[in-house]
């Protein structure tokens, strides 16, 4: 029994020295200085003649305390088994700053193993009294020990320059056992927001006026002002429950040794924030439409010598930083005897404290109907540029195309060439039978024995050549008029502006009442841009708010209107990416409605 006894022992002590050796230090990344912690080396294997590094601007209190424990465990068949020395020391910083202890050595079966280093940041120690004999639940929960920041990046920026704003709690003395789901954001007015994921709330320490508090972030986003001016947020209300001891009256000896605590619930209101915006410079290129940030252009083309009738990609991608998801896209003037259609966009971008980067890809795809040499001009992409301050325009390469005559055009060319023959074939007439008659030419008889009278004398046989000769000239008047009307194109888009514009608003109306916030928005800034872009007889690919409201100031237009058509413009342009309640999205329908009928009632 003892050699099966020493037999297992050995087996189990050689498994665990075949694990790979693991020495390793653990410390809390940042301290307090004068307040004691501790520095902890583990190791998984039997070790001995620890060996510590010099512990340059620590005191060393106490260690190291050497412990151990094993474990062995059979599972479904299977044997498992864990060991682990611990060499603790007691240290206190002896001023505040960043520092660094080096790694230790220990021996384990002979050999030396290095162990890992640890930074440690040192805090100031707090310059006023921490509070900590004051018990009362006002002082626990007042605005010193417990606080939200509105902590904001910036606060000058330039149009649509990112900035990124943060809620901060801070907490000292005070236990704050959970944040409530009862928070309400203010609605960013003014800009347009993009949150960054919140994961697991994290706390840590922080030095904030001369206190030492426990922090957690609890929301952050990065805005983009829409507008330039003073742009304040909003206050933001969140609530907490603390867990807050309390002081009974001792009723006996055992009562003395345990303390009691009560839930509180607080409400911790995050002050407002103003940002000053200063307007895009002036001298903006033709072909500016928003976009601010850093950006490059890439361009290629799928192929430039192509048959008739094959496909010729050209695809741009935009990468950068800055308000990516505002970006217009480009448009490309393709040559006459080009069939384009309309541009495939594929956005991947990602949002980071430093704002939204990435790339936006556009692919145009256009089909050559006739053979011959074509040039596309350059696409040409402008940005303001918000590192160097200037404006920007990134530009594609002039692409030549060279279209040869398919195979299938030649044979199709070379059987029309031939004659109408080979549509119209001759067909053969024959008589058979009693297919084709006799033509009787005598004159029709009357019942009176005159054959002709009754036609000639009939007042109304006039009418049977009138009546479709009117009703032929009123229609050949009828068929001018809308074919005129039809080339106006102006006129034509000018009498469908409200229709389509209505018939947009009508499903947008649909959409909210079934609570689709995408299609809603959608349907929405596609009612106002395809309304103002048929009004004014502008092409979609070049509007732009600067476009609408100089052209509407061209037309007699008030400035109160146009500010109504730039404030619907840019709060349907950004709103989908925006949370917004029912009543923010009641408020835009009938902002927009009524837009479009101020404007009906103009004379553009």
């Amino acid at each position: 029994m003892r050699k099966f006894l020493f037999i297992v022992f050995s087996f189990i002590t050689l498994s665990v020295f075949a694990d790979e050796v693991v020495f390793k230090a653990q410390a809390p990344s940042q301290v307090i200085e004068g307040r004691p912690f501790q520095l902890t080396y583990s190791v998984n294997h039997r070790s001995r003649d620890l060996r510590a590094p010099e512990f340059n601007g620590f005191d060393v209190l106490s260690g190291p305390y050497s412990s151990t424990s094993s474990s062995t465990s059979f599972v479904n068949g299977r044997r498992t088994s864990s060991f682990e020395q611990t060499y603790t020391y007691t240290l206190m910083a002896q001023k505040a700053g960043s520092f660094t202890i080096g790694p230790a050595t220990i021996k384990v079966d002979g050999d030396d193993i290095r162990s890992n280093g640890v930074r440690i940041q040192v805090l100031p120690a707090d310059e006023q009294p921490a509070n900590g004999s004051q018990t009362s639940q006002t002082s626990q929960t007042s605005s010193d020990n417990l606080f939200v920041r509105t902590i904001v990046s910036k606060t000058h920026v330039q149009e649509q320059e990112a900035l990124l704003v943060t809620y901060k709690l801070y907490f000292a003395n005070v236990d704050v056992a959970q944040l409530t789901n009862n928070t309400k954001l203010p609605e960013f007015t003014g800009f347009l927001k993009q949150e960054l994921e919140q994961g697991e709330i994290q706390t840590q320490l922080e030095h904030y006026n001369g206190r030492n508090y426990q922090t957690a972030t609890l929301y952050r986003a990065v805005l983009y002002p829409q507008h330039s001016g003073d742009i304040t947020i909003e206050p933001a209300r969140f609530e907490a429950v603390l867990r807050v001891q309390t002081h009974q009256q001792v009723r006996s000896v055992f009562d003395s040794f345990f303390e009691t605590y009560t839930d509180v619930t607080r409400d911790i209101i995050a002050p407002k924030a103003t940002i000053h915006v200063s307007p895009l410079p002036a001298g903006k290129p033709s072909g500016f439409s928003g976009g601010v940030g850093t950006f490059t252009l890439t361009p290629s083309i799928s192929q430039t010598e192509v048959q008739t009738n094959d496909a010729v990609t050209i695809k741009l991608d935009i990468s950068g930083a800055g308000n990516m998801k505002l970006l217009k896209t480009p448009a490309v003037d393709w040559p006459e005897g080009f069939e384009p259609y309309d541009p495939k966009v594929t956005n991947n971008f990602s949002t980071t404290t430093a704002g939204v980067s990435g790339t936006k890809s556009i692919e145009y795809l256009a089909i050559p109907r006739s053979a011959g040499e074509y040039t596309i001009p350059p696409v040409s992409f402008s940005y303001f540029d918000i590192d160097e301050k200037t404006y920007k325009t990134l530009s594609s390469p002039e692409y030549t195309i060279r279209v040869k005559r398919g195979a299938n055009e030649s044979a199709a060319a070379g059987e029309q060439s031939s004659g109408v023959v080979s549509y119209t074939q001759k067909e053969d007439i024959k008589q058979l039978g009693t297919d084709i008659r006799y033509i009787d030419t005598k004159p029709l008889q009357s019942s009176t024995g005159n054959r002709n009278s009754s036609l000639i004398n009939n007042k109304y046989i006039y009418l049977w050549y009138i009546i479709p000769l009117l009703i032929a000239l009123v229609l050949l008047i009828v068929l001018r008029k809308q074919i005129r009307e039809n080339a106006d194109i102006t006129r034509v888009r000018y009498k469908h502006a409200n229709k389509v514009a209505q018939k947009r608003l009508k499903a947008a109306a649909a959409a909210l009442k079934a609570n689709d916030t995408n299609r809603f928005y959608e349907e929405i800034e596609r009612a106002a841009w395809t309304y103002l872009s048929d009004r004014l007889s502008i092409p979609t690919a070049d509007l732009n708010k600067e476009n609408i409201a100089s052209l509407l100031a061209q037309k007699g237009i008030s400035d109160t209107l146009i500010n109504e058509v730039t404030k619907v413009l840019s709060t349907a342009e950004f709103a989908r990416y925006a949370p917004s309640t029912d009543h923010a999205m009641d408020d835009l329908y009938r902002d927009t409605t009524t837009l479009i009928n101020n404007l009906e009632n103009q004379k553009i």
